[in-house]
């Protein structure tokens, strides 16, 4: 199995370094210091109070590594729109890319039957970008729960969680899928397909497309987010609004709301990953998280008062410290610290 971590950063790290001790053939795309790091040291993963070492292939260049079995996305959503032509040396006729990002991602309507099939989200895909240079029949997606972060070129602190949820976007169990999990499985990570993953997406996103946001705009951290009362009820006005859009449209819940925030406030005094690039100057991830839950709620006809108040806010936030232009140019391993 030829598997390429596209963006070797906190998660691509986690996932990279554990299948390559597994015995997967992994390769890196990354840039700059981490990309010389990785080239000189091997690429190093703190976990468990362990100091795990993998020496892999990485470059810059995926014309350097040739056509995969699987394509890892571990980019933030505009860093793959970014470079979505620039995978297709990685793509063969079979090659399968896997979305293990924060958000909706630009394939959720492929394998939709009636008025939403096929439907792309210019929010996070602006002109079909990666529908068209990677296209969605190559699609798995990839929910995922550990947290890590850069800590220097090279070198990646896991925080904690091995949970990641995988499932294809035309809810069939394929061998590709299964294939996936059995290698996530023997290097240590706990994976979980899921016959509609959209599901889960949307439980993942429902806690990131408030918690991220509150948390930018106060700088508090989780655990005071989920728990303050004026903070915790727009966080809620926020998961009732995405909950009505994502039902109409089809996703189901496991949980309720409660439970939801009572288990980000478990989580503690985690500074989230918006918050967490906004101090540093980065990029934030705002589109995948927000734009395109109101670009749904139009689309179904459903207002997002709360959604629209922290949304705009948030933008102008970003514009006025400069990490939110549209679609900017970022470096693969600038992705996201932590999932959230």
């Amino acid at each position: 199995m030829k598997v390429c971590i596209y963006g070797a950063g906190a998660i691509g790290a986690h996932i990279g370094v554990l299948l390559k001790l597994a015995g997967v053939d992994v390769s890196l795309i990354a840039r700059g210091a981490h990309l010389e790091a990785i080239q000189n040291n091997g690429l190093k993963l703190l976990i468990n109070g362990e100091e795990k070492v993998a020496r892999m292939p990485a470059s810059k260049n995926p014309a350097d590594l040739g056509p995969q079995d699987y394509v890892i996305i571990a980019l933030k959503t505009h860093q793959a729109w970014e470079v979505a032509e620039q995978m297709a040396p990685l793509l063969g006729p079979d090659t399968a890319v896997v979305t293990a990002q924060n958000g909706i991602p630009w394939w959720y309507f492929y394998g939709f039957e009636g008025q939403y099939a096929n439907l792309q989200l210019e929010s996070v895909d602006p002109g079909g970008r990666q529908w068209n240079a990677i296209g969605p029949q190559r699609a798995i997606g990839c929910t995922v729960y550990p947290a890590a972060e850069i800590v220097e070129p090279g070198v990646v602190k896991h925080t904690y969680g091995d949970r990641y949820g995988l499932g294809e976007p035309t809810r069939k169990e394929t061998d590709r899928v299964k294939a996936l999990a059995g290698a996530f499985e023997a290097a240590g990570l706990k994976p979980k397909i899921y016959p509609e993953i959209r599901n889960d997406i949307w439980l993942k996103l429902w806690g990131n497309l408030c918690f991220n946001p509150i948390s930018a705009l106060t700088h508090a951290t989780l655990d005071i987010v989920a728990t303050d009362p004026g903070t915790r009820s727009v966080a809620r006005r926020m998961m009732e609004e995405a909950e009505t859009i994502a039902r109409r449209i089809g996703a189901h819940f496991r949980v309720d709301i409660e439970r939801r925030i009572n288990g980000a406030a478990s989580v503690g005094a985690h500074r989230t990953s918006m918050l967490q690039d906004l101090e540093r100057g980065r990029p934030i991830e705002l589109d995948a998280l927000l734009t395109v839950v109101q670009e749904m709620g139009r689309l179904v006809d459903v207002n997002t008062p709360t959604i629209d108040t922290v949304l705009a806010l948030t933008q102008q936030m970003g514009r006025v410290a400069n990490v939110y232009p549209v679609f900017p140019d970022a470096a693969p391993e600038e992705a996201t610290n932590s999932v959230d």
